[in-house]
């Protein structure tokens, strides 16, 4: 676990929240949070109550503020948000000052479907693997076939298959490594 994401858990747990539910991203970004679609951000405007609220992030990635209107959202990380912001409220007023502060993780929506006790689409709060989607799901039924799970990831127009053997979880051989999920995986469970 890196050390933001563990300093963010903490937080959460001292506060009673959540935590980022997707804090985790690639090595190119550092690790730094994505905002999602659904996600809820507070944009606070120092010195211009007006300009501050609460925001969800639309289905299209765009949210709405004063004056400045849609701006993206969805795929920048709270500071490069913030930085857009700063550029589009400049025009307005003289050396803004702008938090954004991501208050819910709603974005973190996978399925898990097939031969579970409760096939469902789960909202995340946490990091998750494959098998933490099948404990959501209440475990697997009696005739799944265990070696036989795959991942199912949309990669843009493409969809990709990952398979995943339950059994080999424990195999010293050739074992399974329980990857985490990302936003809009498919956990089918033949």
């Amino acid at each position: 676990m890196n050390h933001l994401l563990a300093l963010n858990l903490l937080a959460a747990l001292i506060t009673g929240g959540t935590a980022p539910a997707r804090a985790a991203g690639g090595p190119e970004d550092g690790g730094a949070y994505r905002i999602g679609s659904q996600d809820v951000l507070q944009v606070s405007v120092f010195g211009n109550e007006d300009l501050s609220r609460s925001v969800t992030v639309r289905p299209d990635g765009m949210i709405s503020l004063p004056l400045i209107n849609d701006v993206l959202a969805e795929g920048l990380t709270p500071m490069e948000l913030r930085k857009v912001l700063l550029e589009r409220l400049v025009e307005f007023m003289p050396s803004p000052e702008i938090a954004v502060i991501v208050t819910e993780v709603r974005s973190l929506m996978i399925s898990v479907i097939g031969q579970v006790m409760k096939p469902g689409r789960y909202d995340l709060r946490a990091a998750a693997t494959v098998v933490d989607a099948l404990a959501l799901a209440g475990g697997l039924k009696e005739f799944a076939s265990r070696s036989d799970i795959v991942v199912i990831r949309s990669q843009g127009a493409t969809k990709r298959k990952l398979p995943f053997d339950y059994d080999k979880l424990d195999s010293t051989k050739s074992p399974q490594e329980n990857f985490s999920l990302k936003p809009g995986d498919i956990v089918l469970v033949p």
